[in-house]
């Protein structure tokens, strides 16, 4: 799949919105949640700064708040337009010493960044974008060190039949969605290829990855059909709560919009 850069800067303030709505504050929210566990203590708590590479990490959506915590991170992103947004964005936050942007395809990064020293890369916005996962995941693992950590996210397959049923009570669309491998976004008005983490999993072990963490993404957000009433404070707090409970609590990971992963790379021979 090529999707141009242009299309996604186009798209910034419809972006933006979607960030500020309740399904994604609680996908960034939870992202954070779920990596907190592996990163240890932030440096205002006494641990130790990470050096973290964020792929295709848009406008800064994890790295803000990755910075906010002390590490310091490198945004490489194809779109200069969210690039320029990102540094805003750090600047606004207090952070810009933090965050560094690089202007590039992910997959053929300039030199400095593809060397194996990143304590954490994060690969959030990337994999739904790509047809071929092990190609992907190689150039997510080459630039961390032996040991380091990786974050994957992508669109969550199953969720498509289980959302129509639920949500929009229809039973033959949902039965139709059961085999569909393709989806669209109506923010970016591109195709997106769909994978199911059961799918994903293997592929990072067969690189060597090990101890791979299923996390789930909006399990129940999505489902509410009543939009207006996410936005209502109390409400919204209720649902926070109720979803990080179960963002690492099987069965929910597996019917959530969204999954992520977080592993290790092998550590040197």
């Amino acid at each position: 799949m090529s999707v141009s850069a242009g299309k996604f800067d186009a798209a910034m303030e419809a972006w933006r919105r979607w960030q500020d709505s309740p399904g994604g504050r609680l996908r960034y929210t939870l992202a954070e949640a779920n990596l907190a566990r592996h990163t240890g203590s932030p440096p205002r708590a006494g641990g130790r700064p990470l050096r973290v590479l964020d792929l295709a990490g848009a406008d800064g959506g994890d790295a803000i708040r990755l910075a906010l915590r002390g590490h310091h991170v490198t945004i490489a992103d194809f779109t200069p337009a969210m690039l320029a947004r990102a540094r805003e964005r750090a600047a606004a936050a207090g952070v810009a010493a933090l965050v560094d942007t690089v202007e590039a395809d992910v997959l053929r990064l300039p030199g400095e960044q593809t060397r194996p020293v990143h304590d954490l890369v994060v690969c959030h916005n990337l994999l739904q974008y790509r047809e071929d996962v092990e190609a992907v995941l190689r150039a997510a693992l080459a630039p961390l060190r032996p040991g380091g950590l990786l974050s994957v996210m992508a669109f969550n397959r199953h969720s498509g039949p289980f959302n129509l049923a639920v949500r929009e009570l229809d039973p033959a669309a949902a039965l139709a969605a059961l085999d569909v491998r393709r989806d669209r976004t109506r923010t970016f008005d591109t195709e997106l290829v769909l994978h199911t983490a059961e799918e994903v999993v293997p592929v990072l072990e067969a690189l060597g990855c090990t101890d791979v963490h299923h996390y789930g993404i909006r399990s129940f957000c999505d489902v509410i059909a009543d939009d207006e009433r996410k936005r209502d404070p109390a409400f919204y707090a209720e649902l926070e709560r109720l979803e990080l409970a179960v963002t690492g609590r099987p069965p929910y990971p597996h019917l959530a919009r969204i999954f992520q992963l977080v592993t290790r790379k092998p550590p040197a021979a």
